[in-house]
């Protein structure tokens, strides 16, 4: 698999970025979720992870995939 950067937002101690892996996923890094509160509120499978991210990172998934606009 190919990964296609998207964007990164430069944070202090950290860079959370996007990347596009295929038609159907991306791929975020971001920080590791390590609050107990906020992880007991969650149904996490052994497979899964938890991260947080800026919201502003999310500026950048594209406006439209290559096969067409996203819907929604």
């Amino acid at each position: 698999m190919q990964l296609r950067f998207l964007g990164k937002e430069t944070v202090s101690g950290g860079s959370p970025t996007l990347y596009d892996i295929d038609e159907d996923q991306y791929i975020v890094q971001g920080y590791k979720v390590t609050d107990p509160d906020v992880l007991a509120q969650l149904d996490i499978p052994d497979h899964e992870t938890v991260i947080a991210i800026p919201k502003k990172l999310m500026s950048h998934l594209p406006k439209d995939e290559p096969h067409g606009a996203l819907d929604g």
